[in-house]
């Protein structure tokens, strides 16, 4: 069988991988359109299309990938963030929003530059970028008439611009001490002072600061003196008062918008992965109305310049991500965007099911579990685990699960110790020496599903993306009597590679999360898979991206050559276009067509 044919794909597999999606909805000044990523060509790509629907037109044809857009209050260009060759070098551009003319913004293509806010007359674009020293996400703003960019804040790790005033006077910048601890300050960019709104005691995080609408109070969601995230405002007075005015014991919040009056805001419950939206008054934040959704989870919550519409970002288990507007007056939701899904049944899909059971030492756990329809257990499974590793697996619509579903084999997907959305304390269970009782959770997960009769004995597959990645080359290594095959995405295997290798401000930022490669790097070896790769034995599939700065290359190399060495059964795609992730829809055919197969090779065929 020839390389170009060795991963031929069949018919299911191809159409659920061509199913496209929408994200980054923002409105044009006048409330009549929306702008918008979308991967309708295959890549993502900036679009706008009328509040009133129809075709959308597109405004970008970049050979990069587009991730985020902008539209400018101005009305006349829009900021793209896009990332060339799909790696973290993102650039920022200004593109007329008929398309017409596109403008460089930042200089360096091999810098990492992220898109924050526009100010609010649209004549700065606001950004971080490392373009003065690898290790640090400066602030910085940058004339859309030219000229170079100014910066703004100097930022050990990395630093975000999330709101300005109206004058563009003063700004809230939220900086990371590192991952799972950060802190909001208050810029007086014409004084060039900067004030910590968020004194605390670590760890604690204080996320998606908001200007109220008289600009004398922050809206923030925050866990501080707290397990669970909620809302919270902060007075920028001389008492700095802080209130909570939204909490739940069963749930986090994730995510608000303030309508554009400042009199009432929207906001997203996470509930063990599964979201719930809100309308709530301000400034006292009573619930005025819940909203029934068509699929689990809600993001990207953008209110029109009127604040008569909100648009957001839909998806599901099984339903894929696109853009849809909810009138305020009438609380009706419609759907605005239409990605492509040809020949995909909806309906006949595998929805998720929340599963809760207890880890070796009773720790509460939860994890989702897609079972193909129509077939009954037990099933051949692949446990799959999210990245992060504060990440969280939730109901999304994921074609690499439906299209092994399609195959009769099952997917459990867990949320270990470590993942977010369930509290302060469970996402810092993992920390440094802490992660040896994570990847106890794997086999915990595999025997709750064994002995529920769920899972089949001998028909076990393990993979998992970027940390998910780091969780499959661990467990296929710490439990090989367990698992008959493992898919390796784009994960981390030798801590001490990692930090020698990563950009320098993820290392930075993740020195808590892991261990210190300055003084614990006993502890990063005794946690890397790569030293303990002779107890392998089961088939493993490594993918990765040849731009990946996050998770470089080379971790994906010592464990080929490492496997091959020791003749345990391995096969290796790099895609040359691709950084920490596959977004092509070529790339995405390919590599869910190989994982399909592997799993199917080693799970199916005994």
């Amino acid at each position: 069988m020839n390389a170009k044919n060795k991963w031929a794909v069949d018919e299911s597999t191809l159409l659920l991988a061509k199913a496209g999606r929408c994200w980054s909805p923002s409105f044009s000044p006048d409330g009549r359109e929306l702008a918008f990523v979308s991967d309708l060509t295959g890549s993502p790509q900036g679009w706008r299309i009328a509040l009133s629907g129809g075709f959308p037109e597109a405004v970008t044809a970049f050979d990069e990938q587009v991730n985020k857009v902008l539209w400018s209050p101005a009305g006349d260009w829009l900021a793209v963030e896009s990332a060339p060759g799909g790696g973290m070098n993102a650039q920022i551009d200004l593109v007329r929003t008929n398309g017409g003319e596109r403008r460089r913004l930042t200089k360096d293509g091999s810098t990492n530059n992220w898109l924050n806010v526009w100010t609010k007359d649209g004549a700065f674009v606001l950004f971080s970028s490392n373009m003065d020293q690898s290790d640090s996400m400066d602030s910085f703003r940058i004339g859309v008439e030219g000229g170079a960019a100014e910066k703004l804040a100097k930022n050990a790790g990395t630093g975000v611009i999330e709101d300005l005033t109206a004058d563009g006077n003063r700004a809230l910048l939220k900086r990371i001490v590192y991952r799972g601890d950060n802190n909001v300050h208050l810029l007086d960019l014409l004084e060039n002072q900067e004030r910590m709104l968020t004194p605390h005691d670590p760890p604690a995080s204080f996320e998606n600061p908001r200007f109220s609408a008289d600009e004398r109070q922050v809206y923030l969601i925050s866990n501080r003196d707290q397990d669970l995230a909620c809302l919270c405002r902060l007075s920028l007075g001389e008492d700095a008062q802080w209130r909570v005015l939204q909490a739940r014991d069963d749930a986090e919040l994730v995510e608000f918008a303030l309508s554009p009056s400042g009199q009432s805001a929207a906001v997203i419950w996470n509930i063990a992965g599964r979201h719930e939206l809100e309308l709530i008054n301000l400034p006292n934040g009573d619930k005025l109305s819940d909203t029934e959704l068509p699929g689990e989870i809600v993001e990207d919550l953008r209110y029109a310049p009127d604040g008569s519409q909100l648009a957001m970002c839909l998806s599901g288990s099984r339903l894929p991500q696109d853009i849809w507007v909810l009138d305020i007056a009438t609380l009706s939701l419609r759907q605005l965007t239409r990605s492509p899904r040809i020949g995909v049944q909806l309906e006949r899909l595998g929805p998720a099911r929340l599963l809760r059971y207890s880890a070796h030492d009773g720790l509460p756990l939860t994890g989702w579990l897609y079972t193909p329809p129509d077939l009954a257990a037990p099933f051949p499974t692949v446990f799959s685990f999210h990245g992060g590793p504060e990440g969280q697996e939730q109901p999304r619509f994921r074609y690499d699960y439906q299209a092994l579903l399609s195959k009769g084999i099952a997917v459990f997907a867990p949320n270990v110790r470590g993942s977010s959305g369930f509290g302060k304390r469970f996402v810092n269970l993992d920390n440094g020496a802490l992660r040896f009782d994570a990847i106890q959770d794997i086999a915990s997960t595999v025997h709750y599903l064994l002995d529920a009769g769920i899972a089949e004995a001998g028909k076990l597959g393990i993979m998992g993306g970027s940390y998910g990645g780091y969780m499959t080359m661990a467990g296929l290594a710490a439990f090989p009597e367990l698992f008959a095959a493992g898919v390796n995405l784009y994960g981390v295997v030798n801590f001490k590679t990692f930090f020698e290798r990563t950009e320098p401000w993820m290392a930075g930022i993740s020195k808590i999360e892991y261990g210190d490669p300055d003084t614990e790097a006993d502890l990063l070896d005794a946690l890397s898979p790569i030293h303990k790769l002779d107890r392998v034995r089961a088939p493993t599939l490594v993918l990765h991206g040849a731009n990946d700065s996050n998770v470089p290359v080379h971790e994906a190399e010592q464990v080929v050559e490492e496997l091959r060495r020791r003749n345990v059964p391995v096969e290796y795609i790099l895609f040359p276009d691709e950084g920490h992730g596959f977004r092509k829809e070529r790339n995405r055919i390919r590599s869910v067509s190989a994982i399909v197969q592997w799993f199917s090779k080693y799970l199916l065929s005994s």
